[in-house]
């Protein structure tokens, strides 16, 4: 992929601070941020992580800051934070609790970790980088506050993932939403002095993509251990019933099995929560060694997770922009989820989306599945609509657009 050329010789002055270099910088420099990366596994830590490395690929001066973990390339750096999981922050949170640390991002363990991460990222890139991209809404309202102070350098622009409120939203400069449809329900509350665009996430097309032939597939499954000719629902999420609702994919999948699939394996790959031994004993009481658990598995490995499957499942009834789903849709799996909005759009001609909120609505979806003609109809579906809509090429394209309009404001 060449590089943007029009990106890298377009920056503008960013308002200096007292210790800053001021001298417009022709080459603008690209920071992208998450205090979970090296440690978590979620949404927003592959965000960046794939971000980083498409802009790196893209020509671009893009450094990658994470709060864990070793930095296996030249652009990355490791920035020590008070980590979520780890005994620091709960002795520092049993403190703060009693003292309303919510009011000042020491609330709870992730805030702690995004408020200590900001304070490394602030040190690091104060007065070196003139746009901050990042997901994590603490690290977004410290930097961006920094920087309308005059204290930092870079321009702040957070990607909307976590569905936060409206009144949360109005304090930031600049606000990446990941839909247009979320961009359109929020532009007649946007503060005018923001900024806002819809700009989704996107998915690599040619690491994850359909098998290429059956024996491609049987190769897949045997890596995991999975049956050869068994029909295989996936799900990729955080294993917990809170907002991912597991438990209500345990069940339906169980009735799935009961009625019309005896042989048919339920897999969920996702990170580890504090619900989820409870979850692994629901799933092995209600289907045995029908169900498989993948914990934390390392995100090199899912491509080819994805090309094991025949199905994939979200059983979560509200997503912003679930990059697991656009990566099983490139990997040319039809999609089986809750009917919103958002999830119609992402899916689009790849599945037929129902009301999950109650029993029996992914039972629906995966009984019209069953059959492996209707599944490579929609398998061809869901590959052109992905190549069209969420590419690299094409989303990286909306977002150096965003890096240009946000340098010239």
């Amino acid at each position: 992929m060449k590089a943007d050329n029009a990106l890298i010789e377009s920056a503008s002055p960013v308002g200096p601070c007292a210790d800053c270099n001021a001298i417009p910088n022709p080459h603008p420099r690209i920071a992208i941020a998450s205090s979970g990366l090296g440690h978590v596994r979620r949404g927003v830590e592959s965000w960046a992580e794939d971000l980083a490395g498409a802009l790196h690929r893209f020509g671009a001066d893009v450094t990658l800051f994470q709060g864990g973990g070793i930095p296996t390339e030249p652009w990355r750096r490791a920035l020590p934070c008070l980590r979520r999981y780890e005994r620091p922050n709960t002795r520092l949170l049993s403190l703060t609790r009693r003292l309303g640390g919510w009011r000042y991002g020491l609330g709870s363990p992730y805030a702690i970790e995004q408020t200590s991460f900001s304070l490394a990222l602030w040190r690091a890139i104060r007065s070196t980088c003139d746009i901050l991209h990042v997901q994590d809404p603490d690290v977004a309202s410290w930097m961006d506050r920094l920087n309308r102070l005059g204290f930092s350098r870079p321009r702040v622009i957070l990607g909307h993932g976590t569905e936060e409120p409206d009144a949360y939203l109005h304090k930031f400069s600049y606000l990446q939403h990941l839909t247009p449809g979320y961009r359109d329900d929020y532009e007649p509350h946007r503060p005018a002095r923001q900024l806002s665009f819809g700009i989704p996430n996107f998915v690599d097309i040619q690491r994850f993509r359909p098998p290429a032939n059956i024996s491609a597939k049987a190769a897949a499954r045997a890596a995991f251990g999975l049956p050869p000719t068994s029909l295989i629902i996936l799900c990729v999420a955080a294993l917990k019933r809170h907002h991912k609702r597991c438990d209500y994919l345990i069940q339906e999948f169980a009735q799935l099995r009961t009625q019309l699939a005896p042989n048919a394996i339920l897999v969920i790959a996702g990170g580890r929560e504090a619900e989820t031994p409870e979850l692994i004993a629901l799933g092995k009481s209600l289907l045995g060694d029908s169900v498989v658990f993948f914990e934390s598995i390392d995100r090199d490995r899912l491509a080819s997770l994805y090309q094991a499957a025949d199905i994939f499942a979200l059983a979560s009834l509200h997503e912003m922009m679930p990059i697991a789903l656009i990566e099983a849709l490139a990997s040319g799996l039809p999609a089986t989820c809750n009917d919103t909005a958002t999830l119609r759009w992402v899916v689009g001609p790849a599945g037929h989306p129902e009301d999950i909120s109650q029993p029996g609505g992914l039972v629906r979806q995966w009984t019209r599945l069953i059959d492996p003609a209707a599944r490579l109809g929609l398998s061809h579906s869901a590959r052109a609509h992905i190549e069209s809509t969420f590419s690299e090429p094409v989303v990286l394209n909306q977002i150096t657009d965003m890096y240009r309009a946000v340098l010239r404001a």
